[in-house]
């Protein structure tokens, strides 16, 4: 096997090879970090990289294989970590200039832990948009991380770096946070398959709030849904720190593709919808109910329109959490477009206004439920428009808005799983991407429909696979 196609095996392929002494976890790490080397000047997935020290993992994992012991399920698969959340060793960086010289981080988050001690290769941090707060990822602290299908154009956020460093091969897992999309836009920009879970599936907790608050999921990414699936079996359960965390739900790390029985299809709830990416997905949504799936069409979901109540929320979260630095030297230090968000929480969202938006969640929540009692999974574009050059909004039928990807908060508010896949590409070659939203704890069976959905696709070709 080459080393180019090493890094494009699934983790459960690679973690069987590795524990059957087929592949070292050496070959396999010195395979990825190769790929990094060559790529990553271009693309900017990561912060930092310690190529030293995710060789040292690896010869530990292979010592412990030749002495008879397993090193765990994801033994030798390399994994990198968003760089919101904490792994041992390296400087948790957030995207930001205010954190280019902080201490290393003396201890793992609980998902970088347990991933740890399943056998991954911790290769280094992932870039971020600044403390994940844009869906696109350029930031004072690193710059512009560029989408592999095109390095002209945008790998979204605010987990772009991991979503840029999977589709690129240069790493076979990776972590992410999902506050509004942060998962899913990289996801569907990309080419990946992922999940946001439903909230509490994968525990934040070590005794500090999220800085998102109520939206915000932590969670594994991978290329296609058997990696997520491995990697959170791994990462699911309860966690004494986190007081919202729930049990694993029956994610035993199998997914078994499953044709949907029935759908709501949503073509465009609420926003319009770039020509081109409307009819990628409608050809996928076609070729469901080929296959048997009942497909109910519906124009609208919401009522009102969730995405107000979640930028409510958004803004005063991003404002409590830094907003105590304004007028001093360290406010001129963060992007520009967070402190506008961050003033916009300052100057109109009081006490009352955000009490009014916590508790507009069971009024959408309810919507969603109405929508899933009639089918078991909703689906939507995941983003509405085209894929932004670097730095700049989406466009929809040629047109740049703000509103390039309004449909991936709802998830977020309401706590429901959903997911992203890719079902084919733009005439430009940009990858398109459909979500599939499920019943709370439905995350299992969410997988198997994603991986049902990659079936109907067909094997993709990744962009830089040589």
């Amino acid at each position: 096997m080459t080393d180019s196609a090493v890094p494009f095996l699934g983790a459960a392929e690679i973690a069987s090879k590795v524990r059957s002494r087929e592949l070292s976890a050496r070959e396999v790490t010195d395979a990825v970090l190769g790929r990094i080397e060559r790529l990553n000047p271009v693309i900017n997935a990561w912060a930092v990289i310690d190529a030293e020290g995710a060789r040292a993992q690896a010869e530990r994992i292979d010592a412990e294989i030749a002495r008879g012991n397993d090193p765990g399920v994801l033994a030798g698969v390399p994994l990198g970590v968003k760089d919101l959340e904490d792994a041992a060793g390296f400087r948790t960086g957030y995207g930001s200039a205010l954190h280019l010289n902080d201490a290393p981080a003396s201890v793992d988050s609980v998902q970088v832990a347990r991933l740890r001690a399943a056998g991954c290769v911790v290769l280094g941090k992932t870039t971020t948009s600044e403390f994940g707060y844009s869906g696109d990822t350029v930031t004072p602290g690193w710059g512009a991380t560029l989408n592999p299908w095109n390095t002209k154009r945008s790998s979204g956020g605010s987990s772009g770096g991991s979503g840029a460093a999977l589709a690129a091969g240069m790493t076979v897992l990776a972590t992410g946070s999902d506050a509004g999309g942060s998962i899913r836009i990289p996801a569907a920009l990309c080419g990946l398959t992922a999940l946001k879970t439903t909230h509490g599936v994968v525990p934040l907790g070590q005794g500090l709030a999220p800085s998102g608050g109520t939206l915000t999921v932590r969670g594994p990414m991978g290329r296609r849904a058997c990696d997520t699936a491995a990697a959170l079996a791994v990462v699911a359960g309860p966690h004494p720190t986190d007081p919202f965390s729930l049990p694993p739900l029956g994610l035993d790390g199998i997914v078994r593709p499953t044709l949907p029985e029935r759908i709501v299809w949503a073509p465009s709830p609420g926003f319009a919808v770039d020509s081109e990416v409307a009819a990628v997905c409608a050809s996928l949504v076609a070729r469901l109910a080929e296959a048997g799936t009942e497909v109910i069409e519906v124009d609208s979901i919401y009522d009102p329109e969730p995405i107000g109540d979640w930028f409510t929320l958004w803004a005063i979260y991003r404002e409590r959490a830094h907003g105590h630095l304004r007028d001093t030297s360290s406010w001129e230090l963060f992007d520009e477009g967070l402190r506008a968000l961050m003033d916009h929480g300052a100057q109109n969202v009081s006490a009352k206004a955000a009490m009014a938006a916590l508790d507009a969640i069971h009024v959408h929540a309810a919507k969603v439920a109405a929508v899933l009692d009639r089918a078991p999974f909703l689906v939507t574009p995941t983003v509405a428009g085209q894929t932004a050059v670097s730095g700049h909004h989406g466009t929809v039928n040629g047109e740049p808005t703000i509103f390039w990807a309004p449909f991936t908060q709802a998830a977020n508010l309401t706590r429901h799983p959903a997911g992203s896949v890719c079902v084919g590409l733009t005439a430009d070659g940009m990858p398109v991407g459909i979500q599939v939203t499920g019943a709370h704890a439905a995350d299992a069976a969410l997988l198997d429909v994603l991986a049902c959905i990659e079936g109907l696709v067909g094997t993709p070709t990744w962009p830089v696979e040589a």
